[in-house]
Formats: C-alpha cells, sequence, structure tokens
C-alpha cells in the first residue's frame, strides 16, 4: 500500500518507540484536555449570564472551521507536527486564563484563538497517530486499517480519561457549595430538561436556569487547569519525537494542502460521511452544553455536573480502546450500527423524562451510555478516514474536523434560542440522514472489496 503523507515514521524506530511516541501524545492531550472539557462542559452554567458560555463556545467552533480550511497546511508546514502540537496547546491554556475574569471583551478573543488553534492540534495529531499505526502494520503485516483503529482507540483512552479527571476536579471544588445539596435548588422556580427554553414565553416557570457558582471557587478550580495545562504542554516540548519530512512529497504538494482540503470535498464518501462527521458535533455539543445546563444544574445544583460527567468520562474512556479492538473482529459497520441504535434510545429518553430530584440516577445512566456511544464515533470516525483517505490524510482530517466543527458551531449557535426538544429532534434527524449516507458509504466499500478486479478504478468510482 502506497502511503504518501508530508511526514513518515523514520524507518529506525521499532514498536518500542512508537508505543513510546503514542503514550506521549496521548498523555498531553490527556492534561490539555482535562482542563478544556471540563471547562466547556461548565462554560454554560458558570459563565450564563447573558449566554456568554455558551457564545464562547460556538466562537470555538466557528473560527474552527476557518481554522480546518486555512490554518493546518501552513502550520504543519512550517512548524512540524510537533511544534505544530506545542504552539496549538499555548492557545487552550491562554483560554483558561481568559476565563479569570470572563467579559465578552476576554473570553470571546481568547475564545476565537482556541478554535484557530483547533485545526491544527487534531490534524497534526490525527496525522502523527495515523503514520505511527502505519509504521507498526508494516513492521507486524497487519491490517493497517485495524492498527489505525487500535492506535486512535489507545489515543481516545487517555483523551476520555480527561474528561474523569476533569470532572472530578470540578466536583471537588464546587461540592464544598450548597447547591451540591439536592434539597437546596430551585427546582420548583424552573422548568428542566426538553422543556427547558431560552425563548422568551408567556409560562411563567418555563424560563433559563442561570446560577453561577462562587467566584472564588471558581478561580481555584481555573488554577487547577491552568495547571493542568502546562503540564501537557510540558510533556509533548521534551518527550515526543518528531517525524520526518517526506522528502517524495514536494513543496508544492505540500503547500497545496488548502486546495486538497477543498478537493477532497468532491469524493462522494466525503459527501456521504458529512451528515455523521456533522453529527458528532452535535451530540457533543448537545451533552456538554443542554444536558449539563438543562437536566442536571437546572434540577440537582453546578455541584453535581463534574460528578454526572465523570460517569461520561469513564464509559468513553474504557469504551475507546474496546470499540478499536473490538472493529478487528466485528468491522466497523457493527460499532457504528450500535453507537447509533444506542443514542436513537437516549434522545427518545431525554425527550419524554422529565427530571426530577429523586431521579438522579437516570443522569448518571444517561451520561454513562452517551459516552459508550459517543467512544464508538470518535474511534471509528478517524479510523474511517484514515484508513479511506490514507493517501491524503490531511485532507482528510481537516475535512472531518471541518465537518465536526460545524455541527459544535449549529449547536451553540441556535442553543441560546431553541427549546431543549427542538435541539434533540435536530439530532435525531441528523443522526438517521448520517446513518443511511453510512450504509450507502459502507455497500459500495464490500461491493468493490468483492471485486479486485475494480481495484484500479476505485478512485474512479469515489469522485462525483
Amino acid at each position: 500500500m502506497d502511503q504518501i503523507s508530508s511526514f513518515v515514521v523514520p524507518s529506525e524506530w521499532g514498536t518500542q518507540k512508537i508505543f513510546k511516541n503514542l503514550f506521549v501524545v496521548s498523555l498531553g492531550f490527556l492534561f490539555i484536555f482535562t482542563a478544556f472539557q471540563a471547562l466547556s462542559n461548565l462554560q454554560s452554567s458558570i459563565n450564563c449570564d447573558a449566554g456568554l458560555g455558551v457564545a464562547s463556545l460556538a466562537t470555538i467552533y466557528g473560527t474552527f472551521i476557518l481554522s480546518c480550511m486555512f490554518i493546518p497546511a501552513v502550520i504543519i508546514r512550517y512548524m512540524g507536527l510537533k511544534w505544530t502540537l506545542v504552539i496549538s496547546m499555548c492557545c487552550y491554556a491562554l483560554y483558561t486564563v481568559a476565563n479569570y475574569s470572563p467579559s465578552w471583551a476576554t473570553l470571546i478573543p481568547a475564545s476565537a484563538l482556541v478554535g484557530l488553534a483547533a485545526g491544527p492540534l487534531w490534524t497534526s495529531m490525527s496525522t502523527y497517530v495515523t503514520m505511527l499505526g502505519i509504521r507498526y502494520a508494516m513492521i507486524k503485516d497487519e491490517r493497517t486499517e485495524d492498527i489505525i483503529a487500535r492506535f486512535f482507540g489507545f489515543f481516545f483512552l487517555f483523551f476520555q480519561t480527561s474528561q474523569v479527571i476533569g470532572n472530578l476536579i470540578s466536583s471537588l471544588v464546587f461540592g464544598s457549595e450548597e447547591n451540591t445539596n439536592i434539597n437546596d435548588t430551585h427546582v420548583n422556580d424552573f422548568t428542566c430538561g426538553a422543556q427547558d427554553c431560552s425563548t422568551e414565553t408567556t409560562e411563567e416557570n418555563v424560563t433559563t436556569y442561570c446560577n453561577p457558582p462562587e467566584k472564588n471557587l471558581t478561580n481555584i478550580l481555573l488554577t487547577v487547569y491552568l495547571v493542568c495545562g502546562i503540564t501537557g504542554i510540558c510533556i509533548v516540548v521534551i518527550f515526543l519525537q518528531k517525524l520526518e519530512r517526506n522528502e517524495d512529497k514536494s513543496e508544492e504538494e505540500t503547500c497545496g494542502l488548502f486546495l486538497a482540503t477543498l478537493k477532497l470535498m468532491q469524493n462522494i464518501y466525503i459527501v456521504l460521511i458529512i451528515p455523521f462527521s456533522v453529527y458528532a458535533g452535535l451530540q457533543k455539543a448537545f451533552i456538554s452544553a443542554e444536558f449539563t445546563k438543562s437536566y442536571v444544574t437546572c434540577t440537582v445544583g453546578v455541584g453535581w455536573v463534574g460528578y454526572v460527567m465523570i460517569c461520561y468520562g469513564i464509559t468513553s474512556a474504557l469504551f475507546s480502546p474496546f470499540w478499536g479492538s473490538l472493529a478487528k473482529v466485528t468491522g466497523r459497520f457493527v460499532i457504528f450500527t450500535t453507537g447509533t441504535i444506542i443514542f436513537g434510545i437516549l434522545i427518545v429518553v431525554l425527550l419524554t423524562w422529565a427530571p426530577k430530584v429523586d431521579q438522579l440516577w437516570v443522569m448518571f445512566v444517561s451520561t454513562a451510555l452517551w459516552g459508550v456511544a459517543g467512544a464508538a464515533w470518535e474511534t471509528q470516525l478517524n479510523a474511517l478516514y484514515g484508513s479511506l483517505f490514507h493517501n491524503n490524510q490531511q485532507a482528510a482530517f481537516s475535512n472531518y474536523r471541518l465537518w465536526e466543527s460545524v455541527g459544535f458551531t449549529l449547536a451553540f449557535s441556535y442553543s441560546n434560542f431553541l427549546c431543549v426538544w427542538t435541539k434533540l429532534t435536530i439530532l435525531m434527524a441528523v443522526l438517521g440522514i448520517g446513518f443511511i449516507g453510512y450504509v450507502i458509504l459502507e455497500t459500495n466499500e464490500r461491493r468493490l472489496r468483492k471485486e479486485p478486479s475494480q481495484t484500479d478504478k476505485h478512485e474512479q468510482s469515489t469522485k462525483l
């Protein structure tokens, strides 16, 4: 298999060095996203005044779209994969700093900076992990697709563990506040769950919940998160090794990655999995912003957000390597189908369930199952893009993150204007459309695999 990339794993690297660098990049992301993911989960609660928190998230993923299109090619071309990761991580740490004094003048610019950094961060990470997988598959003479899926499963074990650690930290800090006492919540003053609406209404009790925690507790939390971010940056700077540049990849080709990203959008496979990619962003935005505010904070207080989201982090972390390994046995279709069914059931439950203080267990179960399905999505979508477009990885991963960020941006943009039940309906619609497109893609892929004589025509068959 002819793998073409701007970077290659040095030929002297053995399996031990490959795993060492996979561990380092995974550990770096664990520390950076321990701060960022937990802080994102809390934005709709700690910065709820005038919708600032949700607006900051919308800004992040709005600029993420532009970042995926324009920035990764330039930054990676001149900085390389390692230093692209370092610079991008520094921008995430600055976002934590901006939350010390949140306002439209501080948080929004910092959010834009994170969005611009996110494209290079995820594109360089995905390329780095994919190249490690390709090299390992060559050494072990195993299927590249299986190894890439396994490596992303390992990476997302660490990445999703950041949810556990970050949310545990927030729970311990905010746990000293009286809003962790279920009896002190104001459930009678607010309509929670699917009927929570941000739009003005004539019904007296239908209103958006906003009761931020004490500022001194928030500052303590931010300090811990800032230390985590700086630690992640130091780990990558000190221990991550550079990949070699591919001399066979011309400068013109490398500088033309932006055009390659646009050109790849004409590929029928990209078109078919766009809804799946958009849904990946929509579902993450919902669980981190809507669920935490309208189901958890609204019902039992912000002090419980961390504890509930820990379940999400634990199942995501545990099932990421599980799905990655299972793909070798069952194939990705079974995993995507399982994830789709779980998501569908959860959406129906959240549409019909009215959260109450004595049903806290439902929140824990819901987030746990959401993590199971989310892990399937995360590992298999990365592996899907990596295996389908192995000859054009940076453009492929830029496309993936671009469309995922479209989902994030849409979700956070309409967050302050739509009722929760409407947002859940949108989730269900995009999920259904995405699964249909994915089934068509897999059907075509299996047909091509059964017809070896068509291999040379594979590229032509995937063009519009």
